[in-house]
């Protein structure tokens, strides 16, 4: 069982991890701000099913008990709401199953793209970045982007439905039809 830093470091480490590498220290390249911002914002959910999105979200949680710290963590932080990062690293994993040989880094940094987080670098991230992250963040769970999906995190060219609609899970599938051969 892992000793240094608290157990939300320890996680937000390893998680992030996931997706870039937790060595790169370069303010211009990291965006270690702003995993750090969507690991403080729950994931809210209101449209049926995608409370799936966050037993995926969970899952990730339950992974890193059993493999970094033996299974021994307090049974409070279990408990813990779903965080917008973890969703979203559940989500990108899924994506990366359907689309061999993409992996889950390629996805999740897709869809930081498609809600224009991808330049809030280290760098870059002050307080009024913040407020405008948390605002992309709240755009995206309370579903007030487009219909076609555009600043969401599946922007579709041929929607079919409104988006705002639909749950995550089939958005991403929608997006994968579009742009790969799946």
């Amino acid at each position: 069982m892992a000793t240094n830093g608290t157990l939300d470091e320890r996680y937000l480490t390893w998680l992030v991890g996931l997706i870039e590498p937790v060595t790169n220290l370069n303010p211009a390249r990291s965006h270690w701000l702003l995993c750090t911002e969507m690991y403080k914002k729950e994931f809210t959910w209101f449209i049926p099913n995608d409370d799936n999105r966050v037993f995926d979200g969970l899952d990730i949680r339950q992974e890193f008990i059993d493999t970094e710290e033996g299974g021994d963590v307090p049974g409070i932080w279990l408990s813990e709401p779903c965080s917008f990062l973890e969703m979203l690293i559940a989500l990108a994993r899924r994506m990366a199953f359907d689309s061999v040989p993409l992996e889950a880094d390629y996805w999740f940094w897709r869809m930081i793209e498609n809600i224009n987080l991808r330049l809030y670098t280290d760098e870059h991230f002050d307080d009024e970045a913040s407020i405008l992250v948390n605002d992309i963040l709240n755009q995206v769970t309370t579903r007030t982007y487009h219909a076609d999906g555009s600043e969401g995190l599946f922007p579709l060219h041929h929607p079919g439905r409104d988006q705002r609609g639909v749950e995550l899970w089939y958005q991403s599938q929608q997006y994968l039809m579009e742009n790969i051969n799946v």
